[in-house]
């Protein structure tokens, strides 16, 4: 399974329910990662999507806790191991994880790449993704030559589990 976020240098991902920076290349970059794949999201991520609707050409799953939770368009799971069960039905490489904090901490240990687009920058922040240049099972693979968007400097990471 894979794993595809934006994180400051400080590794975090969000503040007040929103992306800390749109990077069109960033955006770009997702929409050729997850076309065609699975995308799976907690409630809240999906709320921030435009017009807060499911990820078009793609398999949208969300998962949240609330029973009576649906939406259009979209598999609503309501617990880890029923997630990880209609996981079963798709390749491994072909699920991508988008978000948010939550979701990807309970996650990660299931997934085996992380695409990590790297802002050299430090913004204000409420919510992280975990380090992983401190963790010993992820190792970097592949990486982009340093962009800019403006005046911020990004580069897209490969990680890979050891």
């Amino acid at each position: 399974m894979n794993i595809i976020v934006a994180a400051d240098e400080n590794w975090a991902i969000g503040n007040c329910g929103e992306l800390l920076i749109r990077i069109p290349s960033d955006q770009k970059h997702f929409r050729q990662e997850t076309e065609g794949k699975v995308v799976v999201m907690g409630r809240r991520t999906l709320s921030t999507l435009p017009q807060g609707l499911p990820l078009q050409n793609r398999t949208n799953i969300i998962l949240s806790k609330d029973l009576s939770y649906q939406v259009k368009g979209a598999v609503v799971v309501h617990s880890l191991e029923e997630l990880l069960e209609e996981l079963k039905k798709y390749k491994d490489e072909d699920v991508y994880v988008i978000g948010g904090e939550s979701i990807y901490r309970q996650l990660l240990p299931y997934c085996n790449v992380a695409h990590v687009t790297r802002i050299d920058r430090a913004y204000a922040a409420d919510s992280y993704f975990p380090d992983l240049d401190a963790d010993p099972e992820w190792e970097i693979t592949a990486d982009s030559d340093e962009q800019t968007y403006f005046d911020v400097a990004y580069q897209f990471v490969k990680y890979e589990r050891r």
